[in-house]
């Protein structure tokens, strides 16, 4: 059995893509590429085709409500309270403050201006 990470993407559904967007383009100091309008309303996160790092993208549905029971994605960072920081200046809710989990680092869970709960994680 290989030990590789199984996470390829992820997608955060929105109800709104432009102010998710500039929620996450705020908060992460990433720039988000528009899929073509064939592919519906959605945005990408930084990603190389050639590399292995999983990337993913801001989808919006009409018939999709966003909530906190969808799955929680965590972004890496190298400093967890800084980002919480950009959440909540950006318009999102800090719910879980960081918080040490050992030997794997901290994380900190918030709620991003969709409703999604989305998580940090970092080593430090």
């Amino acid at each position: 059995m290989a030990n590789v990470n199984p996470v390829g993407w992820f997608d955060i559904n929105v109800a709104n893509l432009d102010r998710a967007k500039k929620f996450y383009e705020t908060v992460f100091n990433v720039k988000l590429t528009d899929a073509p309008i064939k592919w519906g309303k959605q945005s990408f996160f930084p990603f190389s085709p050639e590399s292995q790092d999983i990337s993913g993208a801001l989808v919006e549905k009409a018939d999709f409500v966003p909530s906190s029971n969808n799955t929680i994605v965590y972004f890496e960072t190298e400093e967890i309270t800084a980002v919480e920081q950009k959440v909540e200046a950006a318009g999102g809710k800090v719910i879980q403050p960081k918080m040490n989990i050992g030997e794997f680092g901290f994380i900190s869970i918030f709620i991003d201006t969709e409703g999604n709960v989305v998580g940090l994680h970092s080593r430090n």
